[in-house]
C-alpha cells in the first residue's frame, strides 16, 4: 500500500500518468528519471523494496517534489496485480503510458537444460507482462487512448544458442506486443516493441565481449524518443535494425554453425 500522492509541477495543466514495471535498476530506473524530467508522473514497480525507494528518492530530490511512487511488487504473484493496478492508477488519478521492463536472464551452461530456470525466465519475461499489460490493454481500449511499451530485445529475433529460455521468452513477448497492437490500433491505443543491443545493465554480467553497449540513460533518452514519437518497434540504439535484417535472413543451416 502506498499512501503518497504525486506533486504536479503545474497544477492547473494535466499530466501524463506512467507506470514503469521494473524500475529499481538499469533501463527502468533510468526511464523513471527521464520521463520525471519531461513532465511524467510515474509509479514505479520492482521487487527491490531498498534498491526501489533509493531510485525514487533520487529522483524526487532532483525534482524538487515528488514525481515518483515506488511501489514494492514481484511479478511472478499474477493474483496480485489486479488489485495493485486499481490502487496505482487511482493514486495516479489517471494513467497514460505503462512500460514493462522487468526482465529476468539466468546463467545457462551450454551443456544445461534446467526447466526451473527457464520457467522462472517465462515468468519474469513472459507471463508477469501479459498480466499487467492486458489490463492496462483493457483500459485503454475503453478509454480509445493510452500507449503499451515492452522492452523485448534484439536476442528474440533468432533462436540463438547461448540461452535458449531467455530468447524464447524475448520472442514470445515481441510476438505478444505485436498481437496487442493489431487488436488495440482501432481503438486509438498505441503498442510500441523496444529491442536494445547491449545496455550496461546487470544482464551485461553474462557476456564476455558486448558489442555496441550504450548506458542505461542513453537507452531511456532513445526510449523516451520512440515513446514520444509513438513509433511501433525500435532497435535501441538503432544500428542494431540492421544487424537484425541481416540476421534474420541468414539460412538455418548456416546459422546453427554460428557460435553465438
Amino acid at each position: 500500500m502506498n499512501d503518497a500522492a504525486v506533486s504536479p509541477a503545474r497544477p492547473l495543466e494535466p499530466e501524463p500518468k506512467a507506470i514503469i514495471v521494473g524500475a529499481s535498476s538499469g533501463i527502468g530506473a533510468a526511464l523513471a528519471a527521464e520521463l520525471a524530467r519531461r513532465g511524467y508522473c510515474v509509479a514505479v514497480l520492482a521487487r527491490r523494496e531498498p534498491e526501489l525507494k533509493a531510485v525514487c528518492a533520487s529522483i524526487n530530490a532532483a525534482s524538487g517534489q515528488t514525481r515518483v511512487l515506488p511501489y514494492v511488487h514481484d511479478v511472478t504473484e499474477l493474483d496480485a496485480i489486479p488489485a495493485l493496478f486499481q490502487e496505482i492508477t487511482r493514486a495516479l488519478e489517471g494513467l497514460d503510458l505503462i512500460v514493462y521492463v522487468a526482465g529476468k536472464q539466468t546463467p545457462v551452461a551450454p551443456d544445461e537444460y534446467d526447466t526451473e530456470k527457464d520457467r522462472a525466465m517465462m515468468a519474469v519475461n513472459v507471463l508477469g507482462a501479459m498480466g499487467w499489460l492486458n489490463l492496462a490493454a483493457a483500459r485503454f481500449s475503453q478509454a480509445g487512448a493510452g500507449h503499451i511499451v515492452g522492452i523485448s530485445s534484439i536476442t528474440g529475433d533468432r533462436g540463438r544458442r547461448a540461452f535458449p529460455a531467455y530468447h524464447t521468452s524475448k520472442g514470445a513477448l515481441s510476438i505478444y506486443l505485436e498481437s496487442l497492437r493489431n487488436r488495440l490500433w482501432p481503438h486509438g491505443v498505441v503498442v510500441t516493441t523496444i529491442k536494445p543491443g547491449f545496455v550496461e545493465t546487470r544482464l551485461l554480467e553474462n557476456v564476455d565481449k558486448p558489442l555496441w553497449p550504450i548506458s542505461a540513460d542513453e537507452a531511456a533518452r532513445q526510449i523516451t524518443n520512440a515513446i514520444r514519437k509513438k513509433k511501433q518497434t525500435v532497435y535501441v540504439p538503432g544500428r542494431w535494425l540492421f544487424v537484425s535484417l541481416v540476421i534474420r535472413h541468414i539460412p538455418s543451416v548456416i546459422f546453427r554453425r554460428m557460435s553465438f
